[in-house]
């Protein structure tokens, strides 16, 4: 998809941007904090912006991301990190198609892709790509929930296309899915209840309030995404590099093994190599408590001598919730008294 709007297109998102931060619920995402006087505003990035072509990629799955939730001794991924970096793919295919704009129509282009302090939803919203749904996401008519955005900005003056309608009418259906409760509102999101800003943004030891709701989610979740009735209309990515893998739904057992080598050969070219094998293997340990799979306590127990203070507490949780309270306090017995870590030692407590 493509569309065009102003670089003054989106003139409220920088008081809802503040509204959010004043709230605290961007949680630990202080980068968000440092760049939010240039976040809404295209022209505080590059003076020159005076139109924005926003593009979309589909990303569509082939099957719906709820049915993964099921089988509980494998792990889900969200639908966008079970293959190739998007950033990666779309900001070379957006320099590619910036190249052949500026020879064709003058002007000097910028090219961004999610990384930069830029707010591509509102602008995509703007250009009639879709609109920001209660969920705070884009929906498209033409491809549901499924969109990657990419934005190429131009001193060129473009005539700008018409903004998106919402179209959500009274469904909630997004909201009411949620497993955290991370809506405190149709249209505002509160990321510290957010199980994508739990998995991959938070560090330390997730909160125990959120631990079982997690389920078997590893790395983001898609559950408000998924349930969008304008998904009917979604369409299969064409996209190889985009399409989920034939391991899109691995072994938790085989992940929870991963050392920091491993980690990192196996999710080179993924988004989940920015979140760090301690993390990664924090948020696995998690899905096993959540299992009820007997057949892990032995992966659970490899853990409790790991390196890592954040998954050795994890490992913690997940054995208090496999076995009974007679073994678990026989681990306890064992390995509390060499603890060191205080985060560790109040697992082994609670």
């Amino acid at each position: 998809m493509v569309g065009v709007t102003t670089a003054d297109a989106i003139p409220r998102s920088a008081e809802r941007l503040l509204a959010f931060l004043a709230a605290g619920r961007h949680g630990t995402m202080r980068w968000l904090e440092a760049e939010a006087g240039r976040r809404a505003e295209p022209r505080a990035l590059w003076g020159e912006a005076t139109s924005v072509i926003m593009v979309g990629l589909n990303y569509g799955p082939e099957r719906n991301p709820l049915a993964a939730l099921q089988q509980r001794d494998r792990a889900t991924i969200s639908v966008y990190a079970q293959n190739r970096d998007y950033h990666t793919l779309i900001k070379g295919r957006l320099k590619v198609l910036a190249g052949r704009f500026k020879a064709r129509a003058g002007g000097d282009v910028k090219v961004f892709v999610d990384t930069a302090p830029l707010m591509e939803k509102p602008l995509a919203e703007a250009a009639g790509l879709g609109w920001q749904g209660k969920h705070t996401n884009l929906v498209s008519r033409a491809f549901g929930s499924w969109l990657f955005l990419g934005a190429i900005v131009t001193s060129l003056r473009l005539p700008p296309d018409e903004p998106a309608v919402d179209s959500c009418g009274t469904c909630r259906a997004c909201l009411d899915v949620c497993p955290t409760q991370a809506f405190p509102a149709p249209y505002q999101l509160d990321a510290r209840r957010c199980i994508s800003y739990l998995t991959i943004e938070h560090d330390g030891p997730i909160p125990r309030e959120f631990r079982r709701a997690m389920g078997n989610r590893i790395y983001g979740c898609d559950d408000c995404l998924a349930v969008c009735p304008w998904n009917k209309f979604a369409q299969v990515t064409r996209e190889a590099k985009l399409a989920a893998g034939a391991a899109d739904q691995p072994a938790l057992a085989e992940l929870a093994a991963l050392d920091e080598e491993a980690f990192r050969r196996r999710f080179s070219a993924s988004p989940i190599k920015r979140i760090g094998r301690d993390r990664f293997v924090r948020n696995v340990l998690i899905a096993i408590g959540n299992s009820a799979a007997l057949a892990l306590v032995k992966v659970a127990e490899a853990r409790l001598e790991d390196v890592s203070p954040q998954v050795r507490g994890a490992a913690v949780w997940a054995l208090s919730g496999l076995i009974p309270a007679a073994r678990f306090a026989k681990l306890r017995a064992r390995h509390q008294s060499r603890e060191t870590d205080p985060g560790v030692v109040a697992e082994w407590q609670q």
